[in-house]
């Protein structure tokens, strides 16, 4: 860890300077706005780009039932989204809200309710992952109407939860371009 902190502390200054000609209007010598070359920077711990990862998750889970075929919008699960840093995982008397009454017979379902009744959560693999230098919160991003589909994909086409975007630097200056939002480097780091 003590070596990655070096290396954090020599490439940030480096990375801020790069980002912040970038986004200077300095077209005329042929890098900034306009230009993708920083699309796939690498930066120190970069290992967010892990596109089509898909952790096998302690039971099956269909987010293609519950968010495409049922229609429960991805909030009502991941409820911190807009109130928080982090959507969050659903604690298990979410799942109950519903599966008290609904498809009480199946296996996943009474593995969930076992779960309920023992007071214990259960512990799924996280899909999505940022580096502990970065600050994301859901909060500003839903509040800003940015869909979950943007950064997370076609969930309500996924029967198991991937990751469709590279989450690299990049990827997020380019998107805060193209919105507007800010791109200054203590806008996403500590």
């Amino acid at each position: 860890m003590g070596r990655f902190r070096s290396l954090f502390f020599v490439f940030l200054p480096a990375t801020c300077l790069l980002a912040s000609i970038m986004t200077s209007g300095c077209d005329r010598i042929g890098i900034g706005r306009g230009k993708k070359f920083w699309t796939s920077w690498w930066t120190p711990g970069d290992t967010v780009d892990n596109v089509g990862y898909k952790p096998d998750q302690p039971l099956p889970f269909s987010h293609k039932l519950h968010a495409g075929d049922k229609k429960i919008p991805c909030q009502y699960c991941h409820s911190a989204a807009r109130r928080s840093e982090t959507a969050g995982i659903p604690p298990v008397n979410t799942c109950m809200g519903c599966h008290r009454l609904v498809a009480v017979d199946r296996d996943p379902i009474k593995y969930i309710q076992e779960k309920y009744a023992a007071h214990d959560p259960i512990v799924w693999t996280k899909v999505h992952d940022m580096p502990d230098f970065v600050r994301f919160t859901h909060k500003r991003h839903v509040q800003a109407g940015v869909a979950c589909e943007t950064c997370h994909g076609d969930v309500a086409k996924m029967d198991t939860a991937e990751q469709k975007a590279p989450l690299q630097m990049g990827w997020c200056v380019e998107c805060h371009m193209q919105k507007g939002a800010p791109t200054a480097c203590y806008t996403c780091h500590y």
